[in-house]
């Protein structure tokens, strides 16, 4: 069946961003259409705050009609949400091979707090950061809210990678049984995508090419290949990257979208309102808790255990709902003064 017209897809990204990779991958592999908006890899980045005044900092951001979502996590849940198989799109949580069902809860766990949050930082920590210029470290140690000490990282490498090779180890004993994809699923999902997207990455950094051992990991090699292949393969069969185009024109596109989503079908859970101190309609902030900082503040619209939305307002007067996740997001009542023009 072939997937069903949807609202305007709109990816802002930089072609340096390991995560905008990962987004990017699951777009090829529920086979999207979208357009892409380049943006800085550093502040500012007028096309997001000033234009729909979403002040998030890290970078991908994907907007669909006129709701934008922040961080690759909520994303994937939100593309198997909206892009659903019954309209024609591929999952990211396929059945098990011979009946059973996917272990959807699992896989999100693992592709959230293991590939994002454990295996990613290692990687990074592997970054040439003397051969950055200061604006780069400048911009990289506001966002981590601590100096970044490029000696004390290299001198630390070593213990880094033996840590990248006990994860390595890990990856091989899961798939030490033959089975094709990490969770033994029909086709790839979701946690293929995630877990391989920093070890893809790693793949081109100089220091790091002796981990990758074929004679130590075998099985380990093979499946980073072969969903290599998998996301080439499916990315190759459709033309998904509609257009590269300008902020101003994302802007316009999506402004001139359709209304938000139905707030209903997030919804409102009272009960966790209330544990937070908060209440629909008021004006919030939401601010990750672990890295880039920087709060985004907007009225609360919708909230429930894994997804909360919040109206922005950019400089054009278009409003639009920017969702973020529940988990490794703090939202509390904003300063007073703050989101005047909601």
């Amino acid at each position: 069946m072939a997937p069903t017209v949807k609202l305007p897809v709109v990816l802002y990204h930089y072609d340096g961003s390991p995560f905008a990779t990962k987004v990017k991958n699951l777009l090829a592999l529920k086979r999207i259409p979208h357009s892409r908006v380049e943006v800085s890899t550093t502040l500012p980045r007028p096309d997001l705050a000033d234009r729909l005044g979403v002040t998030y900092r890290r970078i991908p951001v994907l907007a669909i009609g006129k709701d934008v979502y922040c961080d690759t996590s909520l994303i994937a849940t939100v593309l198997e949400r909206r892009f659903p198989t019954s309209e024609g799109y591929a999952t990211f949580f396929p059945a098990r091979k011979g009946g059973g069902k996917a272990d959807t809860g699992m896989i999100k766990a693992l592709s959230s707090s293991y590939a994002d949050r454990t295996v990613f930082p290692l990687a990074a920590e592997n970054l040439p950061y003397k051969k950055f210029p200061p604006a780069f470290l400048k911009d990289r140690s506001a966002w981590l809210g601590k100096t970044i000490d490029a000696d004390a990282m290299e001198a630390n490498q070593p213990v880094v990678k033996s840590w990248l090779i006990s994860h390595l180890a890990l990856l091989e004993e899961q798939l030490a049984d033959g089975r094709e994809w990490l969770m033994d699923t029909e086709t790839p999902s979701l946690a293929d995508i995630t877990v391989h997207f920093p070890w893809a990455w790693m793949q081109q950094f100089r220091a790091l090419r002796d981990l990758f051992d074929r004679a130590r990991f075998p099985a380990t090699i093979a499946w980073m290949t072969r969903t290599t292949d998998y996301i080439a393969k499916v990315g190759s069969q459709q033309q998904i990257v509609l257009d590269n185009i300008a902020g101003a024109r994302a802007a316009e596109i999506i402004a001139s979208s359709l209304a938000p989503e139905d707030p209903r079908i997030v919804g409102f859970d009272t009960g966790e309102a209330a544990r937070l101190g908060i209440e629909r309609g008021q004006v919030v902030s939401v601010t990750p808790s672990d890295n880039g900082k920087v709060p985004t503040v907007g009225r609360l619209v919708s909230l429930n255990l894994e997804e909360v939305a919040i109206e922005t307002q950019g400089s054009s007067g278009t409003s639009v709902h920017c969702h973020f996740p529940r988990l490794n997001f703090v939202i509390k009542p904003a300063a007073r003064g703050a989101g005047a023009k909601l």
